[in-house]
């Protein structure tokens, strides 16, 4: 008999990699119970990275979701840990330090056992901090190599990269192939030399199942003395998701590996409550394509995780694309057409901006990147000519050191904004920010929560939590779900084509006048405006909601332009006037210059700085900070 292989539920990422959101609380709570019972995990993803913003969108507390949800499984015995991006913690951009060290203590408190720490470029100076956080709380520390194969990132790169880590105090290894595209014998090798370093280090393999890999890397890194195994399960295994358990289970079990076995009853339990909760709502974020294998991912080497959203994004962009296309009487592009657009141009601007592993942020920063200049350049702009904050901060060395160097062009574009690169620590750029918070919090007199948690929370996710507190996220999120169900409902109306179409039967549409919805937000009723097809301002955005009491007669509407110059968005998304909560707005009257960051627009989890276009004053502002907008809605007016 070879040795024992210990299974580990990624609940959490089988979610994030399939769609746009996790189940609600109460639907994890249902859940929990079978999976104990199933009898074969020795420990559970159960949250970390888009966990906690998806709770805070769904207007939840993801405070109280983390506790309610680990305790099941610390009361069978069973480790729970989540997943955490080192600079970063839990959100896209990096992370003061006191907010970094404040959130192990927190996540111990509410019953998380093991943080898997990694750094999006490789970055051991990013990792190291973690490290001494997580012990310092009573965590266990796994660190993560980032897996991605390109000509820098070598089987003698992730070795040196793991003893660097250990030897720095990490107690664990995990082999993070967040994209699949590690190749098996060189995973083996990796496995191999740690191993022959440090037996007594435990290591552990994530692997998604999308390029075709998986299950290989899954044989050979058991071979090479690989401890515990990231399985996923039907029906969200597979495709972009994980390797199957029962498949993983048989494979090694022939291998001579010991293995747990499986209470097959409460497997089917957890596989219909899966399939209850896609009924449910999940479903209606989740893409059909992201169920298949492709091994087109090959080249782009993007992320399983990030293949849920990305997917939806593309319906966002394919409208932007197509509208344009409309204006100049073009043929409509279609989905398929666009992504192998967008993975051509990820292979083409991946090693021109220094081969970052392509996991997030970095993965996503990469894939805007190329998508923006798609974009731009089906409307006849230059590639390069549109960057968010977030991707210069990483071309710059703010966020840490690229594995490589980037383009010339790159280089030139960035001296000619007056930008300038850092090669010092990336944590010096991001100054403590907790009295400042505590501050804030005192002043709107909110309660700073059970072992800080709810200053943790603000800190971390500024701009989602205020939102969850005025009620404004839940109202969004139950009218962007009545609105897909209407859609899911009633057939579409046919395609236009450039060829004309005969149809045989009248298809019913979609109703052409708001519908008015009532939600209830803890306790407060609320009357929801849900558009269907084109509202002003706003021609391809699905739904049109704000807040507003039930006693008053209908949400109020974006303010009218005023006099002066119409600054437009360049692209869909939502609207906010700052990127952080302590930042102080542009508001109506205020004197602003040519190339000023007046607002911003959220889209694919970046910020995208909007610049005046004119010296002047600015005389309206057309949205309220979370609002969805369209390519060309005008913003602002400034005169």
């Amino acid at each position: 008999m070879k040795r024992e292989i210990k299974f580990c539920l990624v609940f959490r990422d089988m979610w994030q990699s399939a769609g746009k959101y996790v189940p609600r609380v109460d639907q994890l709570l249902q859940v929990a119970p079978a999976i104990i019972e199933m009898g074969c995990f020795a420990r559970v993803e159960t949250n970390g990275g888009g966990f906690e913003q998806v709770n805070l969108l769904f207007g939840e507390n993801p405070n109280k979701a983390v506790r309610e949800w680990t305790k099941p499984f610390h009361d069978a015995g069973i480790q729970t840990q989540m997943l955490d991006r080192a600079l970063n913690g839990l959100r896209m951009s990096p992370v003061p330090a006191d907010v970094r060290q404040l959130f192990y203590k927190v996540k111990k408190a509410q019953g998380t056992d093991i943080t898997r720490t990694f750094c999006g470029l490789n970055d051991v100076r990013n990792i190291k901090p973690s490290i001494k956080y997580a012990k310092s709380a009573g965590m266990i520390s796994q660190c993560a190599l980032s897996i991605t194969h390109s000509p820098i990132h070598t089987v003698e790169y992730y070795t040196k990269m793991a003893l660097e880590l250990i030897e720095d105090g990490a107690d664990e290894i995990c082999i993070k192939d967040m994209a699949g595209i590690g190749r098996p014998y060189s995973l083996g090798q990796i496995v191999a030399n740690i191993k022959k370093a440090h037996p007594e280090i435990p290591i552990q393999y994530h692997s998604h199942a999308g390029p075709g890999f998986s299950v290989a890397s899954i044989l050979e890194v058991c071979n090479a003395g690989c401890d515990y195994i990231d399985v996923g399960m039907e029906p969200l295994s597979w495709g972009t998701g994980h390797a199957d358990l029962l498949t993983v289970q048989a494979m090694l079990k022939d291998a001579g590996f010991e293995v747990p076995e499986i209470n097959m009853e409460a497997y089917m339990k957890v596989r219909s409550m899966v399939q209850d909760f896609m009924d449910d709502f999940l479903g209606l974020y989740i893409s059909p394509k992201n169920r298949l294998m492709n091994s087109l991912l090959i080249a782009p080497g993007l992320p399983g995780g990030m293949m849920g959203s990305l997917m939806a994004d593309l319906e966002n962009n394919l409208k932007t694309i197509n509208k344009s296309r409309e204006k100049k009487r073009e043929v409509p592009m279609t989905q398929d057409e666009l992504l192998i657009k967008l993975f051509d141009e990820v292979a083409y601007v991946w090693p021109r901006v220094g081969y970052p592993p392509l996991v997030t942020p970095f993965s996503q920063y990469v894939k805007n990147l190329a998508m923006m200049n798609v974009m731009q350049m089906l409307k006849g702009k230059e590639r390069w000519s549109m960057i968010a904050d977030d991707i210069w901060d990483m071309l710059l060395g703010k966020a840490g050191r690229l594995p490589g160097p980037i383009a010339p062009e790159l280089i030139e574009k960035a001296e000619a904004e007056g930008r300038e690169f850092f090669e010092g620590n990336p944590q010096k750029n991001y100054p403590d920010a907790l009295d400042k918070y505590r501050k804030m919090m005192n002043e709107k007199h909110w309660e700073v929560g059970e072992d800080d948690e709810e200053l943790f929370e603000y800190a971390m996710h500024p701009a989602q939590y205020e939102s969850y507190r005025s009620g404004k996220a839940k109202v969004d999120f139950l009218a962007d779900v009545a609105q897909r169900k209407a859609a899911a409902e009633t057939p579409a109306q046919p395609v236009q084509s450039a060829q004309p179409v005969q149809v045989v039967a009248p298809v019913a549409a979609l109703p052409t006048t708001p519908q008015t919805l009532t939600v209830d937000v803890n306790g407060q009723p609320y009357r929801v405006t849900v558009s269907f097809g084109d509202v002003a301002n706003n021609a391809s955005a699905p739904v049109a909601a704000s807040p507003a009491p039930v006693a008053e007669s209908a949400a109020p509407a974006p303010a009218a332009a005023g006099d002066g110059q119409e600054l437009l968005s360049p692209l869909e998304g939502k609207f906010f006037l700052v990127k952080n909560a302590s930042d102080t707005p542009v508001k109506v009257g205020d004197t602003v210059k040519t190339g000023q960051t007046v607002c911003y627009i959220e889209a694919m989890k970046t910020y995208n700085a909007v610049s005046a276009e004119n010296d002047g004053v600015v005389t309206a502002i057309c949205f309220n900070p979370g609002d969805s907008v369209s390519e060309d809605d005008v913003l602002m007016t400034i005169k």
